[in-house]
């Protein structure tokens, strides 16, 4: 975030605090915006749990504008209400943000901004890492409130490859998080979307075997998009096997792992599933070209 961005947040944040640690004396001598930067993380993590317990502490503090916010400043102010708190696995660098995974099930992933400091030069090059943290939004973007507290966890790589399981579910389901409020029943994909990300992968496919069969048996419509996702994953290995022994320039027409037709055009090769297969399975079938090579 810019540096306008992050003095803005601290010139609202910290006078939040100061209001929450008034109301109820959490600890002596914070009296003013500019006290906070003297407290040990300690002392103002019991501030700011306060805070979030009583989320109506955010209400008061708008109502009595002790600090003459404009109204726009206190609109931000206001949708902290909205803030996200939690475990979260801090998964990937981005180039526009680090990813958030949180521990949640269905698991979200949420895009979010540093403040002063890089992710990368406070937690190192090395993900994932486990952190309690409260995600705010700001400016149309999230942020964390600059306070996170990390967990001495180190992650084998079981528990990465099932950490990646839960990213790659969370993308397709919800996309990436960058702006809060998030609804979840807004952008959350439909059984067909959620099939093809089912079926991406071998993994995938071991993974959700169970989540395949309850979908096939909700949705018998389903069963085309079923049959065409494997159909390319038969087509990219036949056609590994076919180049092997010398074919090119050809189409093909693949049924589940079985190659039932072959010609030198698309059309040509239409024609005979027409012609060898009952109507009921020609939707099931998936072509594909396999290109002679440069």
């Amino acid at each position: 975030m810019d540096k306008e961005g992050i003095e803005l947040f601290y010139r609202l944040y910290h006078p939040l605090l100061v209001h929450t640690n008034k109301k109820f004396e959490i600890v002596d001598g914070m009296d003013s915006p500019e006290d906070v930067w003297g407290f040990p993380l300690e002392e103002i993590n019991e501030v700011r749990e306060m805070l979030y317990e009583r989320p109506e502490l955010i209400d008061s503090f708008v109502n009595e504008n002790p600090l003459n916010f404009t109204s726009d400043e206190l609109e931000m102010v206001n949708s902290w209400k909205d803030f996200v708190k939690g475990t979260f696995y801090i998964f990937r660098y981005l180039k526009n943000y680090t990813v958030f995974l949180d521990a949640d099930e269905p698991p979200k992933a949420y895009g979010v901004l540093a403040l002063k400091s890089p992710f990368k030069e406070i937690l190192g090059p090395y993900l994932p890492t486990a952190v309690e943290a409260v995600l705010l939004p700001f400016k149309d973007r999230i942020i964390y409130d600059s306070l996170f507290l990390p967990y001495p966890v180190v992650f084998g790589g079981g528990i990465r490859r099932s950490l990646n399981d839960a990213y790659q579910l969370a993308k397709s389901r919800f996309g990436m998080i960058t702006s809060l409020p998030f609804s979840s029943g807004e952008v959350e994909q439909t059984d067909a979307d959620r099939l093809r990300f089912y079926l991406r992968s071998q993994r995938n496919r071991s993974v959700y075997a169970e989540e395949i069969d309850d979908l096939m048996r909700k949705d018998e419509s389903l069963l085309k998009i079923y049959h065409q996702e494997m159909g390319k994953v038969h087509a990219r290995i036949s056609g590994k096997r076919l180049r092997k022994i010398g074919v090119t320039d050809a189409w093909f027409a693949v049924l589940d792992d079985i190659i039932v037709a072959g010609g030198p055009t698309r059309e040509d090769v239409e024609r005979t599933v027409d012609c060898i297969l009952p109507p009921k399975r020609r939707d099931f079938v998936y072509f594909f070209q396999l290109k002679k090579r440069k």
